[in-house]
């Protein structure tokens, strides 16, 4: 039973995407005036149920054109250096960020349809998650028909695997990888899981590394277009089919950027580390929570104690907010100087150095042949080529949300919805080619 509780606490601003509440907003307008709801129970005619849903998908269809059309206009305030005014699309959406490509989303809608029957239903509205698979598949026809995939990465849990387990070799994302990387996109990992040694990355993606190396029909460049970067961007890897556990270490020097360089400069990683572990012992003496604190040279976070204890969403969600806030407002965390991330990880909470925009910039750069990666030398594979799908997009203790302003993105759910999604990508890339 949905509670006066839960529906509030869904409402918070932390838990919203606004512009996916924005779309749902309009699209509600015409879900009233044209479902007639009573026409599922009162007998009406086939033909009037059919003509029903018709002008139901017709009005759906032109709010979404609408919208294609505003980010149009969107990208073209964004691209333009002397104008100092916002779109329209800005002040009706503040917190809406850059945009990469176009996105047809009349289009994705219709196909969505075609699946979903969003327009067939009388009692329940457009929802949340109706948008954004709507914006998902609006993304993957514009990278593949506006421009050409160049790189795809991905979080871990929840998005290649369930939370906390491994990617195992019967998993039906990897030959959906694999085949990504016979059509010559690089491919990048970039997890929150904070590893120094290759022997626990392999632990994790075993599947993949193990059926990658014994898969004949790739040629040696393809295999080494695959890319680890642990703790969200701090730990570099690279697929070597020589090496053990077939990942071998890349130095920090030959990957960082030059504003990564900088950042500890004066010794401020250990400074903002130092900030985040008090305010996390805070809460747990604050909250009661059965957990322990953990540090790491690039992450402090805590985890449950004992190990199979459960931390309430809640308290998760509070230690983020509380430990985010605490840092914005230190000395070490004001300005920016240090990039941060503090999320929620479904079982546990942690601050990372950096973030998952840097872990994409990095394999943006490394593929590109900027950061030694060597495949080519025409400078950082752009936004526009990029995809990062993950399933962590809100607004606050999520930590793919950041990926969105360096590459396009996709906001999946499950493994499940992973597997669709790449089903959907591969065929609009063969049609592409055809």
């Amino acid at each position: 039973m949905t509670t006066r509780y839960r529906v509030e606490y869904a409402l918070k601003t932390h838990r919203r995407d606004q512009f996916i509440e924005w779309i749902k907003g309009l699209l509600a307008v015409p879900f009233v005036l044209y479902s007639q709801p009573h026409g599922a129970i009162d007998g009406q005619s086939e033909d009037t149920l059919i003509q029903t849903r018709e002008e139901a998908h017709r009005r759906y269809s032109e709010i979404l054109r609408d919208v294609e059309v505003m980010i149009d206009d969107h990208i073209s305030y964004q691209n333009d250096p002397n104008n100092p005014f916002p779109s329209k699309l800005k002040l009706l959406v503040p917190t809406i960020g850059p945009f990469f490509t176009r996105l047809p989303l009349e289009a994705a809608f219709k196909f969505q349809d075609r699946k979903r029957y969003i327009s067939s239903r009388r009692f329940v509205s457009p929802s949340f998650n109706d948008v954004r698979l709507i914006l998902n598949s609006a993304q993957m026809m514009a990278v593949t028909t506006y421009g050409t995939l160049q790189l795809a990465t991905f979080d871990g849990d929840v998005t290649l695997y369930d939370d906390g387990e491994s990617l195992e070799p019967s998993s039906p994302i990897i030959p959906r990888l694999l085949d990504l990387l016979r059509k010559n996109v690089k491919i990048g990992i970039v997890t929150a899981a904070g590893y120094t040694t290759a022997d626990k990355y392999h632990a994790r993606l075993h599947g993949l590394l193990d059926t990658l190396a014994a898969t004949p029909d790739l040629t040696p460049t393809q295999k080494q277009s695959l890319l680890i970067m642990g703790g969200e961007a701090n730990y570099l890897f690279a697929f070597s089919p020589t090496s053990p556990h077939l990942l071998t270490p890349i130095p920090r020097h030959r990957w960082l950027t030059p504003e990564m360089a900088a950042w500890d400069t004066h010794g401020e990683i250990p400074q903002l580390l130092d900030v985040a572990e008090a305010a996390l012992r805070e809460c747990i003496k604050t909250l009661n929570l059965p957990a322990t604190l953990m540090r790491k040279d690039r992450a402090v976070g805590i985890i449950p104690d004992p190990p199979g204890a459960r931390i309430p969403r809640e308290s998760l969600e509070e230690t983020v907010l509380v430990v985010q806030k605490v840092l914005e407002l230190s000395a070490a965390g004001r300005g920016g100087r240090v990039p941060f991330c503090a999320f929620n990880g479904g079982r546990d909470v942690f601050v990372d150095i950096g973030d998952k925009s840097w872990g994409v910039a990095v394999c943006q750069r490394w593929f590109g042949g900027g950061g030694g990666g060597g495949f080519n030398g025409e400078g950082p594979i752009r936004g526009g080529n990029t995809l990062h799908v993950g399933d962590q997009f809100l607004s606050a203790g999520a930590n793919d949300f950041r990926a969105r302003s360096v590459g396009t993105t996709a906001w999946i759910a499950s493994p499940g919805e992973t597997v669709d999604l790449l089903d959907e990508l591969a065929e609009l890339m063969g049609k592409k080619m055809s």
